[in-house]
């Protein structure tokens, strides 16, 4: 696979992807959105004020994937507290959460089918018809992020599945042997790495 974007002249990214490449990408981005999901909603809340003014959850997701996407705001996991501070860091992560959830679930799934839609659009467009045949991805500077934030939210969600830790690059799954079940997951892995790196030197240059 490639998986390197260039800077577009004026702002924005650009990445050359073929038939394989946008089928994988567009399916991990579905999977990302449906993970995510709508999350908690009024009951009948179809006037928009009524989600606007709606609190979210208090407690972390019970999904381990979710639950990276979604972390407390207050405390560390391996962060060693009294009894006491414990107490007020699940408090304060419970009202962050509350009031912050929501919206950050909102953006993280426009990010996802952002995605998509950019996805669909160019295979739409492509005239190719062997999976070696490129096509040519354009992304304002705005779509740039969102792709930004889908990626860095595909590999957490990956990671999580895979059992990355901070502390871990994950690079002894690269000598998995093909036949293991977790190999094409390891492999997506790191692409969507090096997409995501190479996506951050263009918005940064």
């Amino acid at each position: 696979m490639s998986g390197r974007f260039e800077p577009l002249p004026g702002g924005g990214a650009t990445v050359a992807l073929d038939e394989v490449e946008i089928s994988i990408l567009r399916s991990l981005a579905v999977q990302l959105a449906e993970l995510i999901g709508p999350g908690d909603q009024p009951a009948g809340a179809e006037d928009p004020l009524d989600a606007l003014f709606a609190e979210g959850p208090s407690e972390a997701p019970s999904d381990p994937a979710l639950a990276r996407l979604f972390p407390d705001a207050y405390g560390a996991p391996d962060q060693e507290l009294d009894a006491d501070a414990e107490k007020e860091a699940r408090a304060a992560s419970a009202e962050f959460r509350r009031y912050t959830e929501n919206d950050l679930r909102a953006r993280k799934r426009d990010d996802a089918l952002a995605m998509v839609r950019d996805l669909d659009s160019l295979a739409a467009g492509s005239t190719g018809s062997a999976a070696k045949d490129q096509a040519v991805l354009e992304l304002a500077p705005q779509k740039s992020r969102q792709w930004l934030g889908a990626l860095n939210d595909l590999r957490l969600a990956i990671g999580t599945r895979l059992e990355v830790t901070d502390d871990d690059d994950g690079g002894e799954l690269l000598g998995l042997p093909d036949s293991d079940p977790r190999k094409p997951m390891v492999m997506a892995y790191f692409w969507l790495g090096g997409l995501q790196e190479t996506l951050i030197e263009t918005l940064m240059a």
